[in-house]
């Protein structure tokens, strides 16, 4: 059973003869109640006190609970993003070196195609240098035969002194045209 601080205000003792001073009993039954009774309020204040505390702490616990799970969820996040960070940047570096291996595909097949190009100039050059070569020489050929027709025509018509002169123009014409083999040479 419970005692309240009434029940000890309401308490009646049997009276004896040669008893307590029931004063005395009375004061000190008094002093016992409110005692009691501050007792009791003091322990509903710290019951209070205790609640409260537990209802934060399982708050703060909560809030705890929280914390750990975004700091999780935040780390695995950070993981994620760092991964495909990885896989971004390996992809880019893929497509970059796809990209170089193209260029420089294209470099080497325009090289090579300049390389066609220049031979194919080459060739050209030499053939038109044979061809007008071969015309020049054709020429001074036509040259000479033209020379001798009027040689012998100068003979013919005039005396001996016109015909070392023209053979003295046909010597320089031939010097002029061996000149020419001679730098057309050098030019090849």
């Amino acid at each position: 059973m419970k005692i309240t601080p009434l029940d000890i205000k309401k308490q009646v003792f049997k009276k004896v003869l040669r008893g307590y001073d029931p004063i005395e009993v009375e004061t000190f039954l008094e002093m016992v109640a409110d005692e009691f009774e501050q007792l009791i309020r003091d322990k509903n204040t710290l019951s209070d006190d205790v609640l409260k505390l537990r209802t934060q702490l399982r708050d703060y616990q909560e809030v705890e609970k929280t914390f750990k799970e975004s700091l999780m969820n935040a780390q695995q996040t950070m993981n994620q993003s760092r991964e495909n960070s990885k896989r971004e940047a390996a992809l880019i570096i893929k497509e970059a070196e796809v990209k170089a291996e193209k260029i420089i595909e294209t470099a080497r097949k325009q090289l090579a195609d300049m390389k066609n190009e220049l031979m194919v100039i080459k060739a050209q050059k030499d053939s038109f240098a044979k061809r007008l070569r071969h015309l020049l020489e054709s020429q001074i050929e036509l040259l000479k035969v033209l020379e001798m027709d009027d040689v012998g025509f100068e003979k013919a018509t005039a005396g001996g002194g016109q015909l070392d002169e023209k053979k003295k123009n046909n010597d320089d014409e031939e010097k002029s045209v061996e000149d020419l083999k001679i730098s057309d040479q050098f030019i090849m």
